[in-house]
């Protein structure tokens, strides 16, 4: 069976009562970024700006987002150096979802509770789509029995990431005037305020169809959430779309595991590979057998 070691519950714990409250953060924080896009995007948009826009979101998304938060931080996917995990995570926490251990955090208890028999409707997106994108996106849940946390001391204790946990929105700021430098008030539009509200956006709405919509190869049995596939957004997300091939194999580095999937994250990975950056990297064969799990498209 599938566990997770950061996990630590009891009799009580209890992934389906609770309640959602607004989070005067998030409201400030996201609300404060998508005003600034929408009346700073209007009145600032160039091609060069736009351009900008597209190369810090696919750049960051892909080695902040997918490779060093989820793939390297969260699931231990693949080995590199320090050096470059501590890039790749900084990269993650530009995107401007939370700092590295918050995003342990909100990871791994989504992943606990979807796993449950039941669960509460904010972890699997069960309700309305605009009643979910205000949860999700200015809302914390609270479990009236939450379980609590064992985070690896390797990552509680380092004083990389409790500065980064502490700094998180202040980590915009170097690229944000390295922009202001280059190309002027515009590019931090495009390049800051911009790319955080369709990264945060975007994480909420591809997380809500891929566990509502989609195509599933896999099913997770007594599990209230399942993931789906979602192929058309698997180049603009890196890979990260396909929900069930990672539902099903968590600690896969590759999540395109069928004929015609393409994981552009794993395909950077093989090629850092072969600069000898990164090795190790954990594929479906090399993951215990889970007993839970079963195939339900040959």
């Amino acid at each position: 069976m599938y566990t997770n070691e950061r996990i630590l519950t009891n009799k009580q714990s209890c992934a389906k009562t609770g309640y959602v409250v607004l989070s005067p953060i998030k409201v400030m924080w996201v609300g404060g970024m998508i005003l600034a896009a929408i009346i700073g995007g209007w009145y600032t948009f160039s091609v060069t700006a736009l351009f900008v826009f597209i190369v810090t979101t696919s750049v960051i998304l892909c080695f902040g987002h997918s490779l060093g938060m989820h793939r390297r931080l969260i699931h231990k996917s693949y080995q590199c150096p320090l050096w470059l995990e501590y890039f790749f995570v900084n990269l993650g926490v530009i995107v401007g979802l939370a700092g590295p251990i918050g995003m342990i955090k909100t990871h791994d208890m989504r992943d606990w509770a979807q796993r449950q028999h039941y669960c509460h409707d904010y972890f699997g997106h069960q309700q309305p789509m605009l009643k979910d994108f205000f949860w999700q996106v200015f809302c914390d849940i609270k479990l009236n029995h939450p379980p609590t946390f064992n985070i690896e001391k390797c990552v509680m204790q380092n004083r990389v990431y409790q500065w980064m946990e502490k700094t998180w929105m202040l980590q915009q700021l170097p690229l944000g005037l390295l922009l202001f430098w280059i190309g002027g008030v515009p590019w931090v539009v495009w390049g800051i305020c911009v790319r955080v509200s369709v990264s945060v956006i975007g994480h909420w709405l591809i997380g809500y169809f891929a566990h509502n919509h989609g195509q599933r190869d896999w099913h997770v049995n007594h599990a209230h959430v399942q993931g789906y596939n979602v192929p058309f957004a698997a180049l603009l997300t890196m890979g990260e779309s396909y929900h069930n091939n990672h539902h099903a194999f968590p600690g896969s580095a590759n999540f395109a595991l069928e004929k015609g999937q393409i994981d552009v994250g794993w395909l950077a990975l093989k090629k850092m590979k072969a600069l000898g950056l990164v090795w190790d990297l954990v594929l479906p064969a090399n993951l215990p057998k889970r007993e839970e799990l079963s195939r339900i498209n040959n």
